[in-house]
C-alpha cells in the first residue's frame, strides 16, 4: 500500500470518527443520559386535593425508580390554565411534566381564548387513572337525600350553591349536569382547587359539592359531611351504602375525575416512552395500588397513544354534552 493509499484510508477513518461525534452531538443530551437532573411535576391545583395527592404519590415512586428528584410545583388558578400554560411554555426536554385532569379537556370549550393550544401544545405521557365523585353536604344540612336536595332547589331557585375546584373540573361538570338533568337552578361557586372548596363546605359556606371520594370520604366517616350519592354507574366499594346518582333518579349520570400525565409538545419520543414506562411502573407498585386503591383510585395505565385517544375523546364527548345541555363555565 503506497503512501497516498494510506493517507486516503486514514482520512476516511478520521471522517467516520468525526461523523460519529457530530451525530452524537446532534442527539439531545437529555435523550442520551435522561434524567441527569431533577424533574418538575406541575400540579395545576392547590395542595391538598385529589390531583395533588395522586401527583405526590406517583412522583415519589418515579423519583425512587429514576434516581432523580421529582419536584412537585403547585401552580393553581384559572381552572388549571395557569399551570397548563407553564407546561406549554417549558422546554420539551422531559424535565417538566404535568398531572392534568378533566379541566384540560373542557377548558377549550369554556375558555375561548386560552394562552395555549390544547390540541397542539402537549404530548400525552400516560392515562394514570380516575376517581368516582361523591355528592356531599355539610353534616348540619337539612338534606338527607338527592331527592330532598332537588326538591329544595326547585322550591328555592338560585339560592342553593355547589362548590367546585374551578370551571371544567369534575365537580363543576357534575353540578352542571345536575342542573340540566334535574332542571334546577343552583349557583356554581368556583374556587382555585378542590381543597379550598371543600374547606368552605366544611365551614357551611356552600350547600353542596361533588368531590372526589379520596378527599371527602374521611370527612363523611368522621361525621363532618353527609354523603348523598356517588357519580359512578355502580356503587363504590368504599361507600357501599351510598346510592348512585342513577339510583337517585337521574339516568345517565356518570362522571369520574380522571388524571393524565402530559409533557410539552416536541418532547423526544424516547423520553416520552421512558416517562410512560415510569408512570406505568409507579401505578403497578403494590403499596401504591393498595394505599390509593383504598382511597377510591382506579388505575388505568397504557401507552401514550391510548392516553392521547382518551383525552381527544373526552374533548369531543364534553363538547357535545356542554353544547346540547347549554352548560356554562360560570
Amino acid at each position: 500500500m503506497n503512501a497516498l493509499s494510506r493517507l486516503l484510508r486514514r482520512s476516511a477513518w478520521i471522517g467516520c470518527a468525526l461523523a460519529v461525534v457530530f451525530i452524537a452531538a446532534a442527539t439531545p443530551a437529555s435523550a442520551q443520559r435522561y434524567p441527569d437532573h431533577p424533574i418538575k411535576l406541575i400540579v395545576p391545583v392547590p395542595p391538598g386535593g385529589g390531583v395533588d395527592l395522586l401527583s405526590r404519590a406517583i412522583g415519589a415512586k418515579m423519583q425512587q425508580s429514576m434516581g432523580q428528584p421529582v419536584v412537585i410545583e403547585n401552580k393553581a388558578g384559572a381552572s388549571a390554565a395557569i399551570g397548563t400554560e407553564a407546561l406549554a411554555k417549558s422546554p420539551p426536554d422531559g424535565y417538566t411534566i404535568m398531572m392534568g385532569y378533566s379541566a384540560h379537556a373542557t377548558n377549550p370549550i369554556f375558555v375561548p381564548k386560552l394562552p395555549y393550544d390544547t390540541n397542539k401544545d402537549f404530548a400525552t405521557v400516560a392515562h394514570v387513572g380516575y376517581i368516582p365523585l361523591i355528592l356531599v353536604v355539610n353534616a348540619s344540612s337539612p338534606y338527607h337525600s338527592v331527592k330532598e336536595l332537588i326538591a329544595a332547589a326547585k322550591a328555592k331557585p338560585g339560592q342553593l350553591q355547589f362548590a367546585s375546584g374551578g370551571a371544567g373540573a369534575g365537580a363543576h361538570l357534575s353540578g352542571e349536569l345536575l342542573k340540566t338533568t334535574a332542571n334546577v337552578d343552583i349557583v356554581h361557586v368556583p374556587y382555585k382547587g378542590n381543597a379550598p372548596a371543600l374547606n368552605d363546605l366544611l365551614g357551611g359556606q356552600v350547600t353542596m359539592m361533588f368531590d372526589t371520594i379520596t378527599t371527602s370520604l374521611p370527612h363523611v366517616k368522621s361525621g363532618a359531611l353527609r354523603a348523598l350519592a356517588v357519580t359512578s354507574p355502580k356503587r363504590s366499594p368504599l361507600a357501599p351504602d351510598v346510592p348512585t346518582m342513577i339510583e337517585a333518579g337521574l339516568p345517565d349520570f356518570d362522571i369520574s375525575a380522571w388524571y393524565v400525565m402530559f409533557a410539552p409538545a416536541g418532547t423526544p419520543r424516547d423520553i416520552i416512552a421512558r416517562l410512560n414506562a415510569e408512570v406505568n411502573k409507579a401505578i403497578a407498585d403494590p403499596d401504591l395500588r393498595k394505599t390509593l386503591g383504598e382511597q377510591g383510585v382506579e388505575f388505568t395505565g397504557g401507552t401514550p397513544e391510548y392516553a392521547d385517544q382518551f383525552v381527544r375523546s373526552e374533548i369531543e364527548r364534553w363538547g357535545k354534552i356542554i353544547k346540547t345541555r347549554g352548560m356554562t363555565g360560570n
